[in-house]
């Protein structure tokens, strides 16, 4: 326990004390934030405050990790590198996407395809590597099969060895686009995302730490052996996931409005990245839909604006989409959206490890 207390606090300390030097040393470079005309006229304001502050994060996250490990002398398992290797491939995908936009001044930089290649890469680098590293009692980080609160009888290999590898990397590649865009989307408003990925991430220190304290492999009590989780390195997830919400909440005091800092892509890809890797590694993907329930009303809201106006021709559901446009449009202050969307992003949050607990129970 010592350890996740040490490693959240570290990275707390880190992005709360040293985020004003990076944000003049972002402003130094001239990675300024460009704002797109299209958007809400009081959005034309924050044109120039400093961007990129997933770097903050991604470097507070990895030094304060390693730093705990190490004076707890704790060793390292796969789990938890897996998730900070997704954090930081997203981190990199969204960095480039970030540079060419502060370069040439747009507010586009990697085009759609582009940005979706070079998160498959990375997350089938992952899905390969999640099925490697079999541990003393013959469970790899990953699993096969699909998972809800735990493993669904739904196993990819019954397709074959070959075409099952293929589909489960399909379908890591399809959470991990999901997941990662729809923090992206999401990340529009000061301290949207940010808040919000706290509440979603935080919930896998509780996952992680009932799976650890109820595992098939020694924590699990002997009456209690028949309802266990076979996933391995639980408590190292936990661990993972708290030095990223102290990461988060350190940096959320700079990123509140009005913000001296905005994620960027490299903030918001390598967040839902790692959100993604935490379910995958925890066996509770399809749970992600309540947990990760605000991101996913968030790039529903963008889908299905999309779609209705292809189909009516130009007609439109949203004033704009994404929804938190939507409001501030019908003339919601831009803190008022934010915490409303906070308190929903909670209460999906609070829905899904309410399940996650209630499956438990009911067993």
């Amino acid at each position: 326990m010592r350890v996740l207390l040490l490693s959240g606090a570290f990275s707390l300390a880190f992005t709360l004390f040293l985020t004003p030097l990076f944000i003049r040393l972002f402003k130094k470079f001239g990675w300024g934030q460009f704002i797109r005309d299209d958007g809400p006229k009081s959005h034309h304001a924050k044109r120039g405050t400093a961007t990129m502050g997933g770097i903050i994060i991604i470097l507070g996250v990895l030094i304060s990790y390693f730093t705990a490990m190490l004076i707890e002398q704790r060793p390292f398992t796969p789990s938890p590198l897996l998730v900070l290797f997704m954090m930081v491939g997203l981190g990199l995908v969204g960095f480039l996407d970030d540079f060419l936009k502060t370069r040439n001044q747009r507010s586009l930089g990697l085009g759609g395809w582009s940005k979706v290649l070079g998160q498959v890469i990375v997350a089938g680098a992952f899905g390969i590597l999640s099925l490697q590293f079999v541990d003393r009692n013959g469970q790899t980080p990953a699993s096969t099969s699909i998972s809800f609160i735990r493993d669904l009888p739904l196993d990819f290999m019954k397709l074959g060895t070959f075409i099952g590898i293929a589909v489960f990397l399909l379908w890591i590649c399809l959470i991990v686009a999901a997941t990662s865009n729809g923090v992206n989307v999401a990340d529009g408003l000061d301290g949207l995302a940010t808040g919000a990925s706290i509440f979603a991430i935080g919930s896998f220190v509780v996952i992680g730490f009932w799976q650890s304290n109820q595992s098939c492999f020694g924590g699990a009590d002997a009456a209690d052996q028949y309802k266990c989780y076979l996933g391995p390195d639980s408590f190292d997830l936990a661990i993972v996931a708290a030095t990223i919400v102290g990461g988060l909440i350190g940096f959320l005091w700079w990123n509140t409005s009005p913000a001296k800092i905005f994620l960027g892509d490299t903030g918001s890809l390598a967040l839902g990245g790692a959100l993604a890797a935490l379910a995958i590694l925890s066996r509770t993907e399809l749970l992600l839909v309540l947990i990760g329930g605000l991101f996913v009303m968030e790039a529903g809201s963008v889908i299905v604006q999309r779609a209705y106006f292809k189909i009516t021709h130009g007609k439109r559901i949203f004033l704009m989409s994404p929804i938190h446009h939507h409001f501030e449009l019908k003339g919601w202050a831009e803190v008022t959206v934010v915490v409303r969307f906070w308190i929903i992003g909670g209460l999906l949050v609070a829905a899904g490890v309410g399940s996650f607990y209630l499956e438990w129970l009911s067993r």
